[in-house]
This record gives C-alpha cells, structure tokens and sequence, in this order.
C-alpha cells in the first residue's frame, strides 16, 4: 500500500483553467479522482494522491487554474496554489495546443523562479494536432516540450518516464509505524469542515470561506498526533438532492460519500446551532452501513449562550433523535480556536483500536455460550432456534458471522441483544458491528 510510504516526491500540476489539468492527473493516477468539467475553474483546493509511475511511488497535487481576474475566491485559489508549487520537487505546467493566452504568458512569467524544475507540458496534441505551434514554446526558454493528449493517452509514457527522470528517491522510506488512521470529514456545507482540516494539519490546504460549496473535491492532509500518523479527507458539503443544482455539485456529493470508503473514520461535523439534521442522519447512516467508526462532532460550540450543562442537553437531543446512532460518540468543539479538538482525536484513536480488533473464535463462543444463557431464544414452535457456533469474520468494518438451527426465526430484537453484548463484553463499544446468520445445516433454513 502506498500508505506505507514517506517523503515522498511531490510533482504538481499547474496551468490556466481547462487546459486538462485535471484530465491529466487522473490519467497519471490511473483513477478518477479529480473532477473533470468543462466549467472553468472546477479545482479549487490543491487535490493530493499517493500513486506509482512506472513503478515509483510519488505524491501527485492537482491546482487550481490560474486566472488574470483575482477577486474573490480566485485570489485564494491562486495563494493556495503558490504555496503547493513552493513546495513541490517537480512542476507540469500545462499548456493547450494553440497560441499562447495572456494567462498562459502569466503562468510562465509567474513559475519562472521554479523554472529549473518545470516541465512544459502540451495537452490535447492527439493525432498531431497543432504540434507546430507547440514547438514556440522552445522560445520562453524551456530545454524540452511534451506533446500529450490526456484524454486519450497519447505519449502519457514518455512523460512519465522525464518525470521519474527529473526525481530524487533517495529520502524515500517506508514506514514502518502502526497503520495510518484515515479520517473522513463529512457534514452539511459550513459546518466548518475545512477549518477543522486546517486546524488538524496546521495548514491552509483547505480554502476556508463563507460561500456555500467552496470545497467541490476531496482535499487530503496529513498530521501526527501521540506517534500516530493520520489521513483527513476534507469533503463538499453534503445537501438534500433537491437542493443540489449543478453538476459539479452532484459530482462533488458523490465523492464526498465515495470518501467514506477510503475512510476507517467519519467525523460528522453539526453545526452546534443548528443541532441535528435530516441530512445529518442520512450521512451518518450511510457510515453506520460501510461499518466505519463515526464521531458526532458538534462545532461551533463556542458560540452556544452559557447554560447549565449545554452538552448534556444537546448530547440527550441526539440521541433522542438519533436513537440508532447511541454507539456514536459525541464531541463538542470550535474548529475556529481548537478547543476540543484533543478529545476528538483520543477518540479517533479509541475507536480505531475497536475497528481493528479481532476476538480468537474460541473465545466468540464462550461468551455466545454465556449470552444464550442469559437470555435463552424463544421456546415457541415458530420462534424456537439455536445458535450453534459463531466467528469473525472481518475488522474494520468488524462483521461476525453466527449459524443458526432456523435463521429466520431469529427476530431483529435477539440479534439486536446479541449485537449489544458483542460491544460491551468484547470491546467493540463504539462502533458499528455487523452479524451475519446462516443456517447450521443446509436443511434449516
């Protein structure tokens, strides 16, 4: 896994808008990872991955395009942007086959102090196409010029190789640290998804603003906290479908609920204003399902008025409301000063060692043994059943398998008592556990 990497080289893609930036780094990850439209200006946020090229391992940064109009969220996209190419190792900037725009030339003018670790790259040359005009590039003083169509693949190879070429592998490590715990952040839009990513990173890789739907990709980020190594996963703000009005924001909710797969835990950020939502409740039921730990997180708590007990009150609402969610953590923080955010991730920590514990079957039985006489299965002709071995079957997500005489006479509320003496007797108090029956002999079912 590539996660088992560190410091690694880091190449970024830089350029205008549309020049197939994006296109690019998805050709080079070899997966759809960025958004693609042809909407200028889709990429805000500098997009990270972890990927091989040509067998090597290399952090690849997708930026915002460059633009001449700086108002607005344009001036942070370019800030954001300055900054990933300061620290980037090696720099694509891509250019599209034509002449050359005044936000090219300004590229170019821009990127001249990092020039000896600039590559200039032609996107959209598939079968020759204005290959001549290419060539002028050679005149801004660049040493080589590489022709490519990202959509197609065209000569994708030859580039890989000049960047493999233009690296230095030499300070990468693997590392041998317990697992990297991936964490998720997920949430209607402005509850403070980005801030609490910068906070957590001590970066500013998330542009932070008031304007509803600023992060439209996934923005990665990477801290340690206690010799432990953590992955965030700075998603869109999720709304109801009926509030979603374009497609770069139906692209963006889909990624944000794919994240939950590259996840082992979701931090459902609530606005502590607001409290819990209908939405809320769905995203945290889509975790509930992929079997990821989940942490309520109630932000903004700072701005709550001063009464008795706030958090009790608020935390009795959730569950009251939420009763299926009652594993579920619940932490009250403020993103914007910090407070809180140790407790957040102890408990990150805590229910990462529960996802990825795993109970010896010898055990599982004995307490399936001691469980059963507790609370014996029913008695009745249609309602009789026995439990006769059980076994785990996987950690993070946990699932268990249980063999029954009769699994359809196993009502939801046994297994719901089964499922519970799972989380108090065998520690798996905070998260999701998925029990799976299966007959005992072909014949019963």
């Amino acid at each position: 896994m590539l996660d088992s990497y560190r410091n690694l080289p880091i190449v970024a893609l830089a350029g205008r808008p549309n020049v197939g930036k994006s296109t690019l780094f998805n050709r080079l990850a070899h997966k759809r990872r960025a958004i693609t439209d042809p909407t200028p200006g889709v990429t805000r946020d500098p997009i990270a991955l972890d990927v091989l090229i040509q067998g090597r391992p290399i952090r690849l940064i997708d930026t915002g395009g460059f633009k001449q109009e700086k108002k607005g969220l344009n001036e942070a996209v370019i800030a954001r942007t300055l900054e990933t190419l300061a620290q980037a190792h090696l720099i694509l900037l891509l250019f599209e086959a034509g002449e050359m725009t005044p936000e090219d030339e300004e590229c170019m003018h821009t990127l001249r102090p990092f020039r000896d670790r600039t590559l200039a790259v032609v996107n959209k040359t598939e079968g020759g196409r204005r290959a001549e005009e290419a060539w002028n590039l050679l005149a801004w003083g660049f040493e080589q010029v590489y022709l490519i169509s990202a959509e197609h693949g065209d000569r994708i190879g030859e580039l890989e190789e000049a960047i493999i070429a233009k690296l230095d592998f030499s300070k990468v490590e693997r590392n041998s640290a317990p697992g990297r715990i991936r964490i998720a952040l997920l949430g209607k839009p402005n509850t403070g998804k980005s801030t609490l990513s910068n906070r957590l990173t001590s970066s500013s890789a998330s542009i932070v603003s008031p304007i509803p739907g600023t992060t439209r990709d996934v923005v990665e980020g990477e801290f340690s906290y206690k010799n432990r190594d953590f992955k965030i996963l700075d998603t869109a703000g999720i709304r109801r479908k009926s509030k979603i009005n374009e497609n770069i924001e139906y692209y963006s909710v889909n990624r944000a609920i794919k994240s939950m797969d590259e996840a082992d835990i979701v931090f459902l950020l609530i606005d502590a204003e607001e409290g819990l939502s209908d939405q809320d409740k769905k995203i945290a039921a889509l975790a509930h399902d992929k079997g990821r730990g989940i942490v309520l997180v109630l932000n903004k708590w700072d701005t709550l008025p001063q009464k008795p007990n706030p958090f009790q009150a608020a935390a009795d609402r959730i569950r009251f409301l939420f009763g299926k969610m009652e594993y579920a953590p619940i932490i009250p923080i403020s993103a914007k000063t910090g407070a809180g955010t140790e407790a957040l991730l102890n408990t990150a920590i805590r229910l990462y060692a529960q996802l990825t514990r795993r109970i010896d079957t010898s055990r599982l039985n004995q307490a399936i043994e001691k469980w059963l006489q507790e609370y014996p299965p029913p008695a009745g002709p249609h309602t009789r059943f026995k439990i006769k071995y059980g076994l785990q079957t996987s950690d993070n997500p946990v699932k268990f398998i249980l063999f029954a005489s009769r699994p359809k006479a196993v009502s939801e509320a046994y297994l719901g008592y089964i499922r519970n003496k799972m989380r108090k007797d065998l520690g798996f108090s905070q998260i999701p556990v998925e029990i799976e029956i299966r007959p005992s002999r072909k014949e019963k079912i």
